[in-house]
């Protein structure tokens, strides 16, 4: 493994690239789209709302499906299924571009992201076989620098995308994306790990496995830590456009600014992760970052039943935003840190509750809606007070350096 690691570090901006474009391919293909609803329901000669199912299918697709590619990762090494969920993915994308119905739009939507989210798990596993913790936690900064590029410029490519072409050719541009990236992958991706004849694919074992990783306190507490600060991006994500355009009254273009503008905080912070590395810990930054997360999720809180100004909020958001880029590349380190040959299967599993919580809080926001910053608030500062709860209930386990 050593080996792997040096080659890796020969050609490390390419395979970090590439682990990056495919890490963001998943979250890619829901911003490229968006833009487009109102064309795909004139042209399937339906309703915004039957469209807004086809997101629905693509979630439920990207998180249930990392459970499934987990233990196959650690079974057969990371490039065959990888291989396999990629070529699910181009079939799926082509047959968005070609659904003559919403039903088919809504099936094929769930088949990319079936085979979408293969990427998201083997990127994080394959960071963790090649290198230890604390150098993964540097790489994991770098493909925050890909992947924090992803929302800024997927709803502008989608956008005109459509308005030149038409909504089909977004799924052409995704096959093709898709493609490109396939036989990159095909080419530079070494292969991480070797096949484990020792590992059980039978329903009871995988179970088992899964449930051991819950019970895990040196995986779960870190797992659940990213994943709740998951949750405070997903409750601004969602209520973004009503909080800035209808509350603010910000226009469409100084939204697309303002929305560009707290990524790149997030892409900032997240490269300012790997300098502070070489003279801190992992859990020392993620702490100090979880306990601010906490601190300006509280602030943001009383500036909304406060009825704070706009601009003071745009600006307290932003900073909250920004904190994250020290969360994600540490929790994600941690919590792979000690998964010995289930790493596979822990980065699935990470990624499945990471989603699912950060879909519970768009619920809760969206529940909460009263036509005020006051929901997303609530949930943002209830995901900082988690993470640092979750932070707490560990701080008694040894720590991985």
């Amino acid at each position: 493994m050593q080996r792997s690691a040096e080659r890796f570090n020969r050609s490390q901006l390419l395979i970090v690239l590439l682990l990056g474009v495919l890490s963001a391919l998943g979250p890619f293909s829901i911003d490229m789209y968006l833009p487009a609803f109102p064309s795909i329901a004139k042209g399937l000669d339906t309703t915004t709302d039957a469209v807004q199912l086809s997101l629905a299918a693509y979630f439920i697709g990207i998180s249930a499906g990392q459970l499934f590619y987990g233990p196959i990762t650690d079974r057969f090494g990371r490039k065959k299924p990888l291989y396999v969920g990629m070529i699910i993915y181009i079939i799926a994308a082509l047959g968005c571009a070609v659904a003559a119905t919403i039903d088919q739009l809504i099936f094929f939507r769930l088949l990319q992201a079936l085979g979408g989210c293969a990427g998201m798990v083997v990127s994080r596993a394959v960071v963790r076989d090649l290198f230890k913790p604390h150098e993964s936690a540097k790489v994991f900064s770098m493909l925050m620098l890909v992947m924090g590029v992803a929302p800024i410029i997927a709803p502008t490519i989608g956008g005109f995308v459509s308005a030149t072409w038409g909504w089909r050719m977004i799924f052409v541009v995704l096959t093709a994306i898709s493609s490109i990236t396939f036989l990159a992958l095909a080419r530079f991706l070494p292969e991480s790990k070797t096949a484990d004849k020792s590992i059980s694919l039978n329903i009871g074992s995988i179970g088992k496995s899964y449930y051991n990783l819950l019970l895990e306190p040196k995986f779960i507490f870190y797992a659940m830590c990213g994943a709740f600060a998951s949750a405070g991006m997903f409750a601004y994500i969602s209520s973004s456009s009503f909080i800035y355009m209808e509350l603010f009254g910000y226009s469409e273009k100084a939204f697309g600014v303002i929305f560009s503008l707290n990524a790149g905080g997030l892409i900032l912070c997240s490269q300012l992760n790997r300098i502070f590395l070489k003279r801190s810990t992992m859990l020392t930054l993620l702490r100090n970052s979880c306990i601010a997360l906490m601190v300006m999720g509280i602030i943001i809180l009383f500036c909304a039943i406060g009825n704070a100004d706009e601009l003071l909020l745009s600006i307290l958001i932003f900073v909250f935003v920004s904190i994250l880029g020290f969360i994600y590349p540490n929790s994600t380190a941690l919590a792979l840190a000690e998964t010995g040959n289930k790493t596979g299967t822990a980065s699935a599993l990470m990624g499945a509750l990471q989603m699912f919580i950060s879909f519970l809080a768009s619920v809760a926001v969206s529940m909460l809606f009263n036509d005020t910053i006051l929901p997303a608030a609530i949930v943002m500062s209830m995901s900082g007070v988690m993470a640092v709860f979750t932070l707490l209930y560990r701080n008694k386990l040894p720590v991985v350096r």
